[in-house]
């Protein structure tokens, strides 16, 4: 079992910089062979891949957010990053953390002025 907890949501100005964190707990959570990811919804929409850390050790970034948003993990905390700059209004959306088969409650990005 695996459980996902994000943080670091809230309201940023167009341009603006936010870094959400998800920390995993539960015995089963592996980095090497679980492919950890950041998803987002926004209001209305599917849920879309956002970002993610590939069992190979690589990273994708959806085209909308490439050059712009970074993932990174910290495996002694089991802890993933989503650092996200140059933020626009289209980047609005409940983020969810991924691993396998296992979502985070999703936190609230606003992008907003």
């Amino acid at each position: 079992q695996v459980h996902l907890v994000e943080s670091g949501g809230g309201l940023a100005q167009p341009g603006g910089s936010l870094t959400l964190s998800c920390t995993a707990s539960g015995s089963d959570v592996r980095s090497t062979t679980m492919t950890w990811a950041w998803y987002r919804q926004p209001a209305g929409k599917q849920r879309e891949l956002v970002a993610a850390l590939t069992t190979g050790g690589g990273r994708t970034y959806s085209d909308s957010v490439k050059g712009r948003f970074t993932i990174s993990r910290y495996s002694p905390t089991k802890t993933m990053y989503l650092q996200m700059n140059s933020l626009s209004p289209e980047d609005t959306a409940v983020y969810y953390c991924n691993i396998d088969e296992f979502w985070g409650q999703g936190t609230q990005v606003t992008v907003s002025s």
